[in-house]
């Protein structure tokens, strides 16, 4: 067996691999664009295993090498590097500490999605890359109608608004451009309802989005995107795992009997989060869990308070998205009741 060590760059690639039969280490440097690494692997004869950190622009890379037949596994890039000793960076290095991790059985292997849940990820990232296009859009059509002394916010996207906005007296290359601009906004208009459409139907192919769909403030977008990032539930050990793996936990730095914790850690997938807040600000209307603002003395002496309680329910709808999925079971609110003495208050039955 020939176990392969590989510091992967969008060019090149590092390589250092062992043949397990002779215990002979050898280390080669390969090229992209030349065919020099697609031959190197091509070459390789018997069982092989290939590590490398998560990197982007690989997807070439892991298809030769599943047609090859050979066994790939991705690691966490933060911890192969955390276990790194000598603070010397170099590629050479960098491919024989990959090399050495897999040998040992140390490899911190993650999961990676297959190329169908792949290709449904793009779907999701080219709705998501057009929607916050067309909100660009929108801004720029607002700021022209507001130079015009005109200030309809939101109603400026209804028919009577678009009345108004066409009819603003420019001249020049301001009205081309209001132009240009009303042809591109209908122009995503019709192709974002397209991946509505097509986002529709891949949610109603997953019964787990299907699931997700029961609770409050969730569509096949968000539901979808939950499914397709977060993959089997059976990998998480818990709903805090969950959260931590989204990136939804807040950094703490505590010792000596101080607690000190601050913003959210941002490390997981961006837009999933994005999602999980937008679907915050819906969830609560139908919720009255949710309503409940948790920690609200606490949150009431802090600045951006709507800010951070919104994060606080994305939080709390990616956790129980988890044990909707780990039970398999859809949502059922649960009635708020008053608490005895306290009107302004109410507590959910248990």
């Amino acid at each position: 067996m020939k176990i392969i060590g590989c510091d992967f760059h969008p060019s090149y690639q590092q390589v250092a691999w062992l043949d397990t039969e002779s215990g002979e280490v050898r280390e080669a440097t390969l090229a992209h664009e030349n065919g020099e690494a697609r031959r190197f692997y091509e070459s390789l004869r018997g069982p092989v295993r290939v590590g490398m950190e998560a990197v982007g622009n690989t997807l070439w890379f892991e298809r030769l090498r599943a047609g090859l037949g050979h066994e790939v596994w991705i690691g966490d890039a933060a911890r192969i590097r955390s276990l790194v000793v000598r603070r010397q960076k170099t590629d050479r290095r960098d491919a024989l500490h990959v090399l050495e991790l897999l040998t040992s059985d140390r490899f911190p292997r993650i999961w990676v999605p297959g190329p169908e849940q792949r290709d449904t990820r793009q779907l999701l990232f080219d709705r998501h890359k057009l929607v916050r296009l067309r909100a660009r859009v929108k801004n720029e059509l607002q700021h022209l109608a507001l130079n015009q002394g005109v200030r309809r916010k939101r109603q400026l996207w209804s028919t009577a608004g678009r009345q108004v906005l066409e009819s603003l007296p420019l001249d020049g290359w301001t009205a081309q451009r209001r132009q240009d601009l009303l042809a591109l906004l209908d122009q995503l208009h019709g192709r974002i309802g397209e991946l509505d459409r097509a986002v529709e139907a891949e949610a109603a192919r997953h019964p787990a989005a299907q699931l997700l769909q029961t609770h409050p403030g969730i569509g096949p977008v968000t539901g979808l995107a939950y499914v397709l990032t977060l993959g089997p539930w059976q990998r998480f050990r818990g709903a805090k795992a969950v959260a931590s793996y989204l990136g939804l936990n807040p950094r703490e730095h505590s010792s000596g009997g101080r607690q000190k914790r601050g913003a959210i850690r941002k490390q997981g997938h961006p837009l999933l989060r994005s999602l999980l807040v937008e679907a915050a600000l819906s969830a609560v209307r139908g919720d009255a869990e949710l309503r409940r603002p948790p920690a609200a003395g606490r949150l009431a002496q802090r600045k951006h308070t709507a800010r951070r309680r919104r994060v606080m329910v994305a939080r709390k709808l990616a956790v129980r998205w988890y044990w909707m999925l780990r039970s398999n079971q859809p949502y059922a609110p649960r009635p708020a009741v008053r608490m005895p003495g306290s009107p302004r208050h109410s507590v959910v039955a248990v």
